[in-house]
């Protein structure tokens, strides 16, 4: 930032150069650049069509015997574009070994808590990336977990991933992938209790895990449904990558949680000192004073249309009033198409509160909102007979790399939580599944 001296007369010449300077403060201080963009329109699903392709390429593979150390079926599918046409799908909980014909698992097989899928550029899932092998022999998680302080284990899920430079500026691009770090609890934290975000970072092009960076760790003594992890989406754009995150009031309560945003500039995911956090009004380095995402008027529900968290929970840190419906789960997903910026989640309820078998869309103009809708999508069809064993539908995820015909491929995971024994008895139900959105104007966008 310029200062003038005071006395002195600035010319004509220094004048310009004042001007100049502070034009690239303004351009690149984070308190100004929201993100938004003057093509913006509102943007909805106007159909959708079951993409048989790929959800065979993930049975295709999984049935394949040929090896015994790569995936048969995981969850918290997502996806991010290699530099050489390759994708690199993450898969959280992850079972390996083999499948009997007939679609069965083998009896007690290889389970890792994350692993990798390495598809080629023409659609084919080639291998899976798992650590090194246990003691036992068997594969390792590719980000490897540890044990917490009272001999509990911690690990690691992994959500988004961006290639990026290796540091601002570099030519070398390596992908940086975002974890939700957790730890053994008791109900209801029966899959953990949220830690931290960390940040791995995996070479270009032999995918070699280099390390883990910490990058947020909410504060011990902060209650585990009000801490807020990021990582569920992340979108590159001009010059920043914004990294969607949510706190966990709907793991507490069955009912909403609520959506945060970080932007971090290009090169600089693995430092958390240049994260920067959206307060509700600019860009802050103290994740501490990051506020929810407006939607529609009310910070709440993720993303919860004004719902202010789940009904009836008013206070300072939600509107509270529990009317309006629209609400979701903690991995949401954000797409930028033409300008606009696309959410989409699983409604976690509807008027009665109750969770809904719906996908719901909601578009902004900014990476930070307002957020207007919903806008319903529909519901994720479930594999056959699925329905009779209490499967669900989960953690709709978009992978825009595989935009096509200008609409949207949407995968969402698929759970049998109330029987464990279902997903061994019949591969399909922990597998994703994935739909083709067409995309068109939202009412009034």
């Amino acid at each position: 930032m310029v200062r003038r001296r005071s006395g002195t007369v600035v010319g004509a010449g220094a004048a310009g150069l004042l001007a100049l300077a502070l034009l690239a403060w303004f351009l690149t201080d984070p308190g100004h650049d929201d993100g938004g963009t003057p093509s913006c329109g509102g943007l909805r699903a106007t159909g959708w069509r079951p993409d048989d392709t790929m959800t065979r390429e993930f049975a295709r593979y999984g049935d394949d015997d040929s090896r015994t150390d790569d995936w048969t079926g995981g969850d918290g599918t997502r996806s991010v574009r290699l530099p050489d046409g390759r994708t690199l799908w993450l898969s959280a909980d992850t079972f390996l070994d083999r499948v009997h014909p007939g679609g069965q698992r083998v009896p007690h097989p290889s389970w890792v808590r994350n692993s990798a899928l390495v598809m080629s550029p023409g659609g084919r899932l080639t291998r899976t990336l798992t650590g090194p092998p246990a003691a036992d022999g068997r594969p390792s998680a590719l980000f490897p977990g540890t044990t917490g302080g009272n001999g509990g284990e911690l690990w690691r899920w992994p959500v988004q991933a961006v290639v990026e430079p290796r540091a601002p500026g570099s030519s070398e691009r390596v992908v940086r992938v975002l974890l939700w770090q957790r730890g053994s609890g008791a109900a209801p934290w029966v899959f953990g209790v949220p830690l931290a975000t960390e940040v791995a970072t995996l070479s270009l092009p032999d995918l070699r895990l280099e390390g883990v960076a910490p990058v947020h760790r909410p504060a011990a003594d902060t209650a585990p449904e009000r801490r807020v992890l990021y990582g569920t989406s992340a979108v590159r754009h001009g010059g920043w990558t914004y990294a969607y995150g949510a706190d966990e009031r709907g793991v507490r309560d069955g009912g909403p949680s609520r959506a945060y945003v970080a932007r971090v500039p290009h090169g600089a995911l693995a430092d958390g000192s240049a994260w920067r956090y959206w307060n509700g009004s600019r860009w802050v380095p103290d994740a501490a004073d990051a506020a929810p995402l407006d939607f529609d008027g009310g910070t709440g529900g993720v993303p919860g249309s004004g719902t202010g968290g789940a009904p009836g929970d008013g206070g300072p840190d939600g509107a509270g009033d529990g009317e309006r419906a629209g609400s979701a789960t903690n991995t949401y997903t954000v797409v930028r198409r033409g300008g606009t910026w696309l959410l989409l989640t699983v409604d976690a309820g509807g008027p009665d509160g109750k969770p809904s078998r719906n996908v719901v869309s909601f578009w902004s103009c900014a990476p930070h909102g307002p957020w207007h809708g919903p806008d319903t999508v529909g519901e994720p069809p479930l594999p056959p007979g699925a329905a009779e064993t209490g499967a669900s539908a989960y953690n709709p995820q978009g992978h825009a790399e595989f935009g096509g015909d200008g609409g949207l491929l949407l995968g969402y995971d698929v759970n049998v939580v109330s029987d464990p024994g279902a997903i061994h008895r019949d591969v399909e139900l922990y597998r994703p599944r994935f739909l083709r959105l067409t995309l068109g104007p939202a009412d009034g966008g």
